[in-house]
């Protein structure tokens, strides 16, 4: 989250300050010594910014963008605790209702306008779908209450992976995490100093190095530990972040860490600026962050911080303190508030696309938005008489009581909505119950539909087709669970069939499907499902935790499956999944391989296998143009939106007792491939089925799987 203080720098720290004595009421103490603007800490501002919204519009390009929120950690360490350690050098304490007031004034009234702003496209179920809005309601109010980051923590939300489907303030993490650092950090210091002054003979400014030091090592080791075995959480949990800020720290307080060398400054600037690139473009989803991935942006900040010497044009002090840079640097707070949600948004608006000259268009925008946004929020508020000429409880009492506005509002875009939604889960259930006839799937296999034609109906409706889902989520092992979890459903009868269906999330998507078929059929069905990890004997391409719990899950099922009796097995798995190609020529024919060895163990017991081609994956769920715009509008390329060798394509040809079923021509036509067929609306995000098409797929997974019993 960028920090909102342009104001703030580390000057003279090592020098006496004097006494102040008496202190006005009316602004908070970091007046009490002077400090002076740092042009080149607003360049670099511009540089973080800059990394997180490119990566937004473009994570294909910029893969490591998200390295821009570290850099904003190492500037407000640098920032805060200069401010801080200067007023306690000056005063003796921190006046922290002051402090916590200026705060509030600098950095609230731009991120509640923006909240009230996603509060109200909430309540627009033109503008979002209604099946998302109970979340969307509960992540604004966290934001408000900068608790965001717990509330993605505490739900395995998974940041650089883009799963699930993010709301619209889903970037209030860092604002959440850096608010909670305003809290802490000068409690820490305020205790560090009492304890310097009275057990270490008035050493204030050592015993604060000291602890802020310990703090910040602490963090790391945690963050490293927690980033090996639980990734998704550690990215937004709160100490696992502290060492970035405390990085920043002991820039601004230890002098010898701020070069002004010429050589060394121009040396270990460019160096900073390098090792951030580096990251720009060379880390991605796949890396294990924050861990210790994560020192290399924070170092290159903080090189960049460090590096104070000014005297040529080409030094990257200079360089930062362009114009343009700094432009972009007093923007950057709106910049990074406005940007997302307006991404979120964009595709449901009529006549908007994803065209490079949309994205263009939207980041201007932006920029305009972040310019109105600073130019009439951020600096009159911060000056506001009204608030500054009173005690700081004015500012923090008017503060909550702008959130509850803001809490309110997020209320009742519910409360307006409700009736809707809860007359959406209804019509969704009859739905199922009771689909038309030629409905979805049936429409082009069923010789009989020939002819019919269901018009403009899409069911589910596009604002619902995000909850269209399989129940049982308890059946589904996520992240780094290793668990090999195995759900039962179906007949209880010793002598009925045992289907197993096992796979990742594309075999998930079929569990509601094959619980009816095994109720209609007398199955028994057994399943075991792992996010993101299919059931393959090849690795992932995955570093860390993430891959390792796949494997151990796979050895998991491996067992388990060893000692069942199964007469058939179904698995799906979404093509695109990064397979490791040690030892083969591609990571392709090393997950045909896989895919050929982990069958292989059920299939030498005489167990048949079924599997299916993987269905089309789109940029961005279609749901998005279906609720603005006719259905034909929002056709893809076959060529963009299919994996052109599907290794389970390959690995199911020519194996004996391997049934394939390959529906790409129901999704697809020669040229492009629809997100409505027959009726039914086929996708409940990006690239997962509704429950409700797969349904209309089910006489012919019936189908291949009693053919499947009958060799047996």
């Amino acid at each position: 989250m960028p920090s909102a203080d342009h104001d703030l720098g580390p000057q003279h720290l090592e020098d006496p300050a004097r006494v102040v004595l008496r202190q006005p009421t009316d602004r908070s103490p970091e007046h009490a010594e002077p400090s002076r603007f740092i042009p080149h800490v607003q360049g670099l501002r511009a540089i973080a910014v800059m990394c997180v919204v490119l990566y937004h519009f473009w994570p294909g390009r910029f893969p490591g963008g998200y390295v821009g929120v570290d850099i904003f950690f190492v500037i407000s360490g640098f920032l805060i605790t200069s401010h801080l350690m200067r007023e306690l050098t000056a005063t003796g304490t921190v006046k922290l209702s002051q402090f916590w007031a200026r705060r509030a004034r600098r950095l609230l009234p731009a991120s509640l306008l923006v909240l009230l702003f996603c509060a109200i496209v909430a309540g627009s179920a033109y503008l979002m779908p209604t099946s998302a809005l109970p979340n969307e309601v509960r992540e604004i109010i966290a934001s408000t209450f900068y608790v965001e980051n717990w509330y993605l923590a505490l739900n395995s939300a998974d940041y650089l992976n883009h799963s699930g489907d993010p709301t619209t303030v889903q970037h209030y993490w860092s604002l959440s995490l850096e608010e909670q650092f305003y809290v802490m950090w000068p409690l820490i210091m305020l205790l560090a100093a009492w304890i310097g002054l009275k057990w270490f003979r008035g050493a204030r400014r050592r015993t604060v190095i000291g602890a802020l030091a310990v703090v910040s090592v602490v963090s790391f080791v945690f963050c490293v530990w927690f980033t090996l075995t639980n990734p998704a959480p550690a990215y937004f949990v709160t100490f696992g972040r502290m060492w970035q800020f405390g990085v920043g720290a002991m820039v601004a307080l230890i002098p010898m860490l701020r070069i002004r060398n010429a050589v060394g400054s121009f040396v270990l600037g460019w160096a900073g600026v390098a090792a951030i690139v580096f990251t720009l473009f060379r880390f991605d989803g796949q890396t294990p962050f924050p861990g210790y991935a994560a020192a290399l942006p924070t170092l290159g900040a903080a090189a960049i911080i460090a590096a104070s010497n000014t005297e040529r044009w080409w030094y990257p002090t200079r360089v930062l303190s362009l114009r343009p840079a700094q432009f972009v640097g007093d923007i950057s707070y709106s910049l990074y508030l406005w940007h997302w949600p307006l991404i979120i948004i964009a595709p449901s608006v009529p006549f908007w696309g994803l065209t490079i000259y949309h994205r263009l268009a939207l980041l201007a925008l932006c920029f305009v938005l972040a310019w109105l946004t600073k130019r009439f929020v951020e600096d009159p508020v911060r000056g506001w008489k009204v608030l500054t000429s009173r005690p700081a409880r004015v500012t923090l009492w008017s503060s909550l009581a702008a959130m509850l506005v803001v809490a309110g509002a997020a209320g009742t875009a519910w409360a307006v909505n409700a009736p809707a939604y809860n007359e959406g889960v209804r019509g969704l259930q009859e739905l199922r119950e009771n689909p038309p006839q030629c409905f979805g799937a049936a429409l082009e296999l069923d010789p009989g539909c020939e002819g019919v034609d269901f018009g403009d109906t899409i069911l589910p409706a596009p604002g619902f087709a995000g909850v269209d889902r399989p129940g049982d989520e308890q059946c589904f092992v996520q992240l780094n669970d290793a668990r090999p979890v195995s759900c039962e459903f179906g007949s209880d009868d010793a002598d009925a069939p045992t289907v197993a269906l096992i796979g990742d999330s594309h075999a998930f998507q079929l569990l509601s499907t094959f619980q009816r078929m095994a109720e209609d059929n007398g199955w028994r069905l057994v399943t075991y499902f792992k996010g993101a990890c299919p059931w393959n004997t090849t690795p992932l391409a995955t570093p860390g935790a993430f891959g390792a719990a796949c494997t151990e899950w796979r050895d998991g099922v491996r067992s388990q499956l060893a000692e069942r009796d199964l007469d058939v097995v179904f698995t799906a798995a979404i093509a695109t999944t990064p397979y490791s190609s040690a030892g083969f020529d591609s990571a392709h024919d090393a997950a045909v391989a896989g895919y050929r060895e982990a069958w292989g163990e059920v299939l030498d017991r005489g167990i048949p296998v079924v599997t299916v081609v993987d269905n089309p994956v789109w940029e961005t769920d279609p749901n998005k143009c279906l609720r603005t715009r006719d259905a034909s509008e929002c056709d893809g390329p076959r060529s963009a939106l299919l994996v052109e060798d599907d290794p389970l394509r390959e690995a199911a040809t020519d194996v004996d007792g391997v049934s394939l079923l390959d529906f790409t021509d129901v999704f697809c036509g020669p040229e492009v491939c629809s997100p409505v067929v027959g009726g039914a609306n086929v996708y409940r995000d990006q690239d997962h089925l509704t429950v409700t098409f797969a349904d209309t797929l089910a006489p012919w997974y019936t189908e291949a799987i009693q053919s499947a019993l009958a060799r047996e």
